[in-house]
């Protein structure tokens, strides 16, 4: 189980973004793509078969994963991850949780 997933909003904490705060678009092993930080313009060719316009894009590219933090809904603040096994219904499951006040992710 990874630490960050697709879906949790997050702080970039290194960088020249650092400070900026997006949703994880997604998780390519070691990186992670995240909307609206690290956005680069682009020269793109046409190719009228994809129905791709050419021009110049703004597309944002990949960040290194030890580069984010999840952020903390309850603080505020980015938070580091931890992941325990919680038994439920006779079923050992593996979430993760915030190390600062221990409360679940997701639930």
């Amino acid at each position: 189980m990874n630490k960050i997933v697709k879906g949790d909003q997050v702080v970039v904490i290194a960088g020249k973004d650092k400070g900026k705060r997006g949703q994880v678009i997604r998780v390519l092993g070691g990186k992670v793509i995240v909307s609206g930080v690290n956005a680069v313009k682009r020269h793109q060719k046409p190719n009228p078969m994809r129905g791709v316009e050419g021009g110049i894009i703004v597309k944002e590219m990949p960040l290194d994963i030890s580069n984010v933090a999840i952020l903390n809904p309850e603080t505020n603040k980015a938070d580091r991850v931890g992941i325990k096994l919680i038994e439920t219904e006779g079923k050992i499951k593996r979430v993760r949780f915030f190390k600062s006040n221990g409360s679940i992710i997701g639930a």
